[in-house]
């Protein structure tokens, strides 16, 4: 893999259910105001299968990897 990957919420659909946080609390943590938040801005090489499937276990697809 090239390049560097990183996670994005887009806050408009995320309802903080936690299951990113679930999935990849290294990567993710929902927050006091209800929406969860990216906690590293470019993913290790190692950890973006599980940002991945984080991503794909969030009911709203508020979470996104580029």
């Amino acid at each position: 893999m090239t390049g560097q990957v990183q996670a994005q919420i887009d806050d408009q659909l995320c309802v903080g259910t936690g299951m990113c946080e679930a999935t990849a609390p290294d990567l993710f943590e929902v927050g006091d105001d209800g929406t969860a938040r990216v906690l590293v801005g470019v993913l290790p090489v190692e950890r973006v299968e599980a940002a991945r499937e984080a991503a794909a276990n969030c009911p709203t697809r508020a979470l996104g990897i580029t």
